[in-house]
């Protein structure tokens, strides 16, 4: 599949689609998307809920693995997931880059950065993600 000739893609299909981001960019090395700040993924204090960091982080890593194994038949499913919240988001978008640090036979490892509209440090995730 040609995944960045359907780029800009919304994903609308299962939890990514209830997050409700938007795919930007994918390779074997990085992969860029975006999610609007929307009542429904915030907590009851106003801000973007934690878990929406690191779900966000687990499907980009994982799409950018499946990017190339799935070539060679194989699959990619998330293994371990450490995100560290710095800031928080309140409006506008959630924007996060996922940078592939490792690419091993078994194993890939990202990490991957989420800022606000401002480009502002929001929080961090380290992925490792299983190739099967």
């Amino acid at each position: 599949m040609d995944w960045n000739a359907r780029l800009p893609m919304k994903l609308t299909h299962g939890f990514d689609g209830a997050i409700g981001f938007e795919l930007l960019e994918v390779s074997d090395e990085l992969v860029r998307a975006r999610a609007e700040v929307r009542d429904e993924i915030k907590q009851p204090a106003g801000l973007v809920h934690g878990g929406v960091y690191s779900s966000i982080a687990e499907s980009i890593a994982s799409l950018g693995t499946y990017f190339v194994v799935s070539r060679e038949g194989k699959s990619a499913q998330g293994m371990s997931n450490q995100t560290s919240f710095l800031r928080p988001i309140l409006d506008g978008y959630v924007h996060a880059v996922a940078h592939r640090r490792h690419r091993g036979r078994t194993t890939w490892v990202w990490e991957v950065e989420f800022t606000d509209d401002e480009g502002r440090l929001c929080a961090l995730t380290r992925m490792t993600i299983a190739v099967r």
